[in-house]
């Protein structure tokens, strides 16, 4: 008996492995082979393509594709209608199912509302990518990055606040009271 739920309108192909307390919603696909960790949240009308792989508590909004070559880490936020590419020169009458690149979402990341991920670029640990931005480049761990092309403005604790540093480049989170180091452009949680 399956420890997971499925709305009676979402197709679950074979091969899939699905994890305890899993949501999947109305309209859903999820595609063969797909590995899907637990307590995860899949919204209404989203597809998960072949091969893709979700951590645990991975929350998925509504119309969300995530394709081959997607790789998400445990406590991902991907928001509404946000979009991943799989192929860097897409064209229809070319078949470059082999060409696919890999985007690995790091640990704790949020993608807002229409951004567009374009593949083969890394979104580090705990980045928050802003709504309708479109991101061409890596990302760094704790970046905030918002626009097209997306650009950074700053930075972010894994609570999802801006950071503020002071004179010794070091921040605190205003809801944990976790602390930061900002080095050689870098974030690390310190405590």
């Amino acid at each position: 008996m399956a420890k997971y739920f499925a709305h009676e309108t979402a197709v679950i192909d074979p091969g899939c492995t699905i994890g305890e307390d899993t949501k999947i919603w109305h309209f859903s696909h999820i595609m063969p082979d797909c590995v899907i960790g637990n307590g995860c949240n899949i919204g209404q009308n989203c597809v998960i393509s072949p091969q893709v792989v979700l951590g645990n508590n991975v929350k998925i909004q509504n119309n969300v594709s995530i394709y081959s070559g997607v790789i998400c880490e445990d406590d991902v936020f991907l928001g509404p209608s946000m979009v991943f590419t799989n192929v860097m020169n897409p064209r229809s009458a070319v078949n470059r199912r082999n060409q696919y690149l890999e985007t690995l979402v790091k640990k704790g990341a949020s993608i807002g509302a229409n951004a567009t991920i374009v593949c083969g670029n890394p979104i580090g640990e705990y980045a928050f990518i802003g709504a309708g931005a479109v991101v061409t480049k890596e990302v760094p761990a704790y970046a905030l990055l918002v626009g097209n092309p997306a650009k950074q403005i700053g930075w972010m604790s894994s609570y999802g606040h801006r950071l503020e540093f002071n004179d010794q480049y070091e921040a605190t989170c205003p809801e944990s009271n976790e602390r930061y180091k900002l080095e050689n452009n870098k974030v690390t949680r310190i405590a």
